[in-house]
């Protein structure tokens, strides 16, 4: 069922249309992943698409953009709140099973895509929108190596163990992986691209995956 899963980032200064040509070429690995997650989402062909974000508009808005632009099938949007990562991680679950149990949905010959939409942290830098702290810097080494070593129970736990991080992604990533759980599928983390250049980490995780 689930057949393309992805965590992208979602700043508005990666759209042409926002972004100047000079701040765009300071986003170029991030820019160069998103094409890439792009080519994998149109290989695998989905019927509808699962995104979360913990921003309505340009949260859901860009990443689409890039990676699933001119898609025509069923788009379902998830809104993230201000409950602890392990509550949403839970919702992930019931939002796999709500699908697997309903009729309407295609049940497992339905090809669903998952796009969890979010930016690291946003203290990376004095410059950047919330400046420095040392937890910025830590949460995103944290949450890369933890998803590297598919180590879920701690990643859950990195906003109780950087708590001045300013990250904005955790609870979307941890819907994502809620899903992914439950499915059963089997899921290696494919990290694309992680870079900072406005303070601000955009992290590009391509999922591949084995029912």
């Amino acid at each position: 069922m689930i057949n393309f899963a992805c965590l992208a980032p979602h700043p508005p200064i990666l759209l042409p249309s926002i972004g100047s040509a000079q701040d765009r070429k300071k986003v170029k690995k991030t820019l160069e992943a998103l094409s890439l997650l792009s080519k994998k989402f149109q290989k695998a062909k989905p019927d509808s698409i699962i995104i979360s974000s913990p921003h309505p508009g340009w949260g859901f808005n860009v990443p689409l953009y890039f990676i699933a632009k001119n898609f025509k099938g069923e788009i379902k949007t998830y809104l993230m709140g201000l409950e602890e990562p392990e509550f949403y991680f839970k919702e992930g679950k019931k939002a796999y099973y709500e699908l697997k149990n309903n009729p309407s949905s295609g049940g497992q010959k339905s090809k669903v895509a998952l796009i969890a939409s979010g930016d690291m942290s946003h203290c990376l830098k004095e410059e950047g929108p919330y400046g420095f702290h040392p937890d910025g810097p830590k949460f995103d080494r944290g949450l890369i190596e933890s998803l590297k070593k598919k180590d879920i129970e701690t990643i859950l736990k990195l906003d109780e163990t950087y708590p001045e991080a300013g990250e904005c992604g955790l609870r979307s990533f941890s819907f994502l992986l809620g899903i992914l759980e439950a499915s059963g599928a089997l899921w290696q983390p494919e990290i694309l691209s992680y870079e900072g250049p406005f303070g601000v980490g955009y992290l590009v995780v391509n999922f591949q995956i084995k029912s």
